[in-house]
Order: C-alpha cells, then sequence, then structure tokens
C-alpha cells in the first residue's frame, strides 16, 4: 500500500540531491517525514493500534493503551540504527538515481562512514526493494538466460560462473533470477512461478532447453530467433531483455567490480527494482515507504548461510 499526502515535500517528484539537503537536511525533519509516511491518520500503537502520545523531550511515543513506548523507526528497516536519519536519506536516493547500482566504496566517501557501516546499509536498502508477490507475466515476455562472474585470477582459482535467468515482459516489469544451472528443468520451474498462462507470445533464442521448459504452453505462442544469423526478424528478438543483462553487466564491471554468489540475488533485486520503476517520479518517495514497511535486517543475518538459488 502506497501512502498518499498532500502539501508535503515527500511528493516532491524526481528528488535530487539539492531537493534532498534541502527538505531534510537534518534529523528531525526526516522523523517528521516518516511519521507522515508511516501514519497518514495519526500516530497509532503498532503493536495494539491505540492512539499514542508524544513523550516530552524524547523522540519515542507512548500508546494511550497499552503504555508501549515506540518511535517512528520502530519494527522498520531503520530500526536499531545508530546511523543519521540524513544519512539513509541520502544513501537511497543515490541507489534510486544510479542506473548502474553504486558501490558501498562510494557510499562510504560520500556520506563519511566506515566500509563496514556502508555495506550493511547498502544491504538493508536492497532488502527492502524486494517484490514481495510479484504478480506473473503476460502480453509478450522475453526469456534468455546469461552467466556472470568466475573470471580467472592469478592469485585465486577459477570461480564457478553463476546462472541468471532474465524474464522481461516487454513494456513491463524485468525479473533476474539467480538459478542453480541452466538446465530445462531449472528453466521450467522458474518460468512457471513467473509466466502467466494467458501470455500472448514467449520470444527465446533457439537453445535446445526451451522445447522442453516450454512445452506445458501453446507451441504456437513460442517464437526463436537463430542469433547465428541475425539479431532480430521483425517483432521476433530477446533483445530486451539482453539489454537488461548488458545493463547488470556493466554494474557489476563498472560499479560494484565484483559480487559474490551469497549475495548476488540482492544485487538482481536491486536492479529490476529500479528498472521497473523507471518511469515512477516518485521512486524516492516509494523506497523510503518500502523501508517504512520492511523489518529490520539484522547484520547477523546479512552475514549468515548463502541464500539458495531458484530451482
Amino acid at each position: 500500500m502506497l501512502f498518499s499526502f498532500h502539501g508535503d515535500a515527500m511528493n516532491t517528484p524526481h528528488m535530487n540531491l539539492v531537493k534532498l539537503t534541502e527538505q531534510f537536511g537534518t534529523d528531525e525533519k526526516c522523523r517528521k517525514a516518516l511519521e507522515q509516511l508511516r501514519w497518514k491518520d495519526g500516530v497509532v500503537c503498532p503493536r495494539c493500534k491505540s492512539k499514542a502520545t508524544p513523550i516530552s523531550a524524547r523522540e519515542q511515543f507512548d500508546c494511550d493503551s497499552c503504555h508501549y513506548q515506540f518511535s517512528v523507526t520502530t519494527g522498520t528497516m531503520f530500526h536499531d540504527s545508530h546511523l543519521s536519519l540524513w544519512k539513509w536519506f541520502i544513501t537511497v536516493a543515490l541507489l534510486c538515481e544510479a542506473k548502474k547500482g553504486m558501490s558501498a566504496c562510494q557510499i562510504q566517501r560520500t556520506i563519511g562512514v566506515s566500509y563496514k557501516t556502508a555495506w550493511y546499509l547498502t544491504h538493508r536498502v536492497r532488502a527492502a526493494m524486494q517484490e514481495s508477490e510479484p504478480k506473473p507475466m503476460s502480453g509478450a515476455v522475453e526469456i534468455d538466460e546469461t552467466y556472470v562472474g568466475g573470471k580467472p585470477r592469478k592469485w585465486r582459482p577459477v570461480q564457478k560462473k553463476q546462472v541468471v535467468i532474465g524474464i522481461r515482459q516487454r513494456n513491463g516489469d524485468l525479473r533476474l533470477i539467480r538459478a542453480t544451472n541452466s538446465k530445462a528443468k531449472t528453466v521450467r520451474e522458474i518460468v512457471n512461478a513467473n509466466v502467466g498462462g494467458h501470455v500472448e507470445v514467449i520470444l527465446t533464442d533457439e537453445s535446445m532447453i526451451y522445447p522442453y521448459a516450454l512445452n506445458h504452453f501453446d507451441t504456437k505462442k513460442h517464437k526463436t530467433i537463430n542469433h547465428s544469423k541475425e539479431y532480430a526478424h521483425g517483432d521476433v528478438h530477446t533483445n530486451t531483455v539482453e539489454s537488461a543483462f548488458s545493463l547488470l553487466k556493466r554494474g557489476i564491471i563498472g560499479t560494484w567490480h565484483k559480487v559474490s554468489a551469497k549475495h548476488l540475488p540482492a544485487y538482481l533485486d536491486e536492479m529490476c527494482f529500479r528498472f521497473n520503476n523507471r518511469k515512477n517520479p516518485y521512486l524516492f518517495r516509494d523506497t523510503i515507504i518500502k523501508l517504512i514497511q520492511t523489518p529490520n535486517l539484522e547484520y547477523k543475518n546479512l552475514t549468515a548461510t548463502m541464500q539458495e538459488p531458484a530451482a
């Protein structure tokens, strides 16, 4: 659910750093903005939903019913953070506007924090950028696979390349999913989870995996392009999903420089979220709302076991 209210700085479209520092240059201004976004009808207790009263001389509230004391950041991604809120806001704005992403090193230099703080901060923003319940794609859908990482280095053995399945609805959303492999069975399961039965046409290259991966769809809906002969044949091509792959790889090579297999899904989520919201003039505001709606990601959980890839 997106909160909306009138006459507030958060409704400023196309937020840039100049507007950001003018409107949210202090923690007090940031807190006020978070309060307006979180409680459009007045402050309520996160436990019992009763009205609450501000505690004088403290940045907290006291529930009128259960007397639970809380702040605007309680139960959000901002919870228990010792970092100034205005630095959070700057980081969100930078990640929203950087087409190819922004590294933790760049965030470290920009807002003046340690690398560990910048790395943890950017991953918490990425965690909020995850799409909780993506809708099945329809219309014309392009599917392709690519491989990232695994380049040889003199000082270490060759690492295994990571498989990324790309699904792009034309004039619609993009999905990038890390997979265990690019076998037909794996791709089939990923397609089933992301493509609806009412799809009009599915476009792929002539890889041998797709006849089986898509055999539950009407064969007339599956069209292929032979990349050894041509890039496109009229409307039959996979150029739009391949352009997303190019953007991803430019981000990995030119911005992040390297991405571990463990955290690759987080970077894929960030890239998709920014791409899918590229025409949203209120992307900064909506990202702050997602941070409010998402529970805090603890550092120990972020650095815990590796997330299993799809299928």
